[in-house]
């Protein structure tokens, strides 16, 4: 009888002992994250700018690579307020499935105006990740007045005016550079800021301006058709493929080369949990390191791979406030 009741107290000890096991594991469970719905991806420029690529790029190779579960990328372009209102609305994302499922592309040229124009701060989201940096050119349309920068500098040395279309954030802050190491004023080289890049280069195409500012991804389609030329690198180096013609500044007078590096990233609202954080941030990671990113992206649209995952990111975009907030006397 003593042995019949040792052995059920025995058997009902085990049983206790696998249901906190098998509970424990439900909870650790619990705090996992894996994609349960469509995922809303905010653009903050327009389709066909270099934001616009990027995103599509990556959204891409993570489906085929079933990176998300399966479930589908919404990339959502939202460009009011150049970019501002998009950035604000995913920065008040409430917490929950929502801001798990909620992704911002986010790079330098979004994050300088938003430190200059708003209180809005990298303390509002959650970064995940920084992917690439990128370089900008100066490019001429097809029918175009002026057929390489030497002409452009003639041509304002003789008293013309000069116009040049870009885009936002760092499009500004090179041109602003260029200007200054150039010795010339605004008004003899003016700038029209667009909301994307493809808006600017539909300017250039019209006849509408003399240059267009741009990364290598937003003009490539068009450089392969002949209808933009590349005619200054804004880099300490030129360009490869079919960039190389560009000279850069040092080589069209005695000038200082001149280069504004863009890195490219993408935030989650602050709202966003620890667990979805790092399962976006190993996605990214596992798009990084992918022969599709380096092919489809890195080298076709000539961008430095320099990936960051999150906490590296992190300190990456705090340590470019820090700076940009100084720079602007904030």
């Amino acid at each position: 009888m003593k042995k019949s009741i040792l052995l059920l107290a025995v058997v009902l000890l085990i049983a206790a002992s696998v249901s906190l096991f098998a509970q424990g594991t439900a909870e650790t469970g619990s705090k996992s994250f894996v994609p349960s719905k469509d995922i809303e991806w905010v653009v903050t420029s327009s389709p066909g700018g270099g934001s616009d690529i990027y995103t599509r790029v990556i959204s891409d190779i993570m489906n085929r690579k079933n990176l998300a579960n399966g479930k589908t990328f919404l990339v959502m372009n939202k460009t009011d307020g150049g970019g501002e209102v998009g950035r604000l609305q995913v920065s008040r994302v409430s917490a929950g499935n929502i801001a798990d499922h909620t992704l911002l592309t986010f790079n330098s040229g979004d994050h300088a105006p938003m430190l200059k124009n708003t209180a809005n701060r990298i303390e509002n989201f959650t970064p995940i990740a920084v992917m690439a940096v990128d370089k900008q050119l100066l490019y001429i349309g097809e029918y175009a007045k002026y057929k390489t920068f030497n002409e452009v500098l003639n041509a304002v040395k003789a008293g013309n005016n000069i116009v040049i279309a870009g885009s936002k954030g760092d499009d500004i802050a090179t041109y602003e550079m260029l200007v200054k190491e150039l010795g010339v004023s605004q008004n003899q080289i003016a700038f029209i800021t667009n909301n994307a890049t493809s808006d600017a280069i539909t300017s250039v195409l019209g006849g509408h301006v003399d240059l267009v500012m741009s990364k290598p991804a937003a003009a490539d389609q068009y450089v392969i058709a002949g209808k933009l030329t590349p005619v200054l690198a804004l880099s300490e180096t030129r360009f490869t493929g079919n960039l190389a013609s560009a000279p850069t500044l040092s080589e069209v007078g005695p000038y200082k080369n001149i280069e504004n590096p863009i890195w490219r990233g993408v935030v989650g609202p602050k709202s966003m949990s620890a667990e979805a954080a790092d399962f976006w941030s190993n996605a990214f990671k596992a798009v990084a390191e992918s022969e599709e990113w380096k092919k489809e992206y890195i080298e076709k649209y000539k961008l430095v791979p320099e990936f960051r995952d999150r906490a590296a990111a992190t300190e990456y975009m705090q340590n470019f406030q820090k700076l940009t907030l100084a720079t602007l006397g904030k």
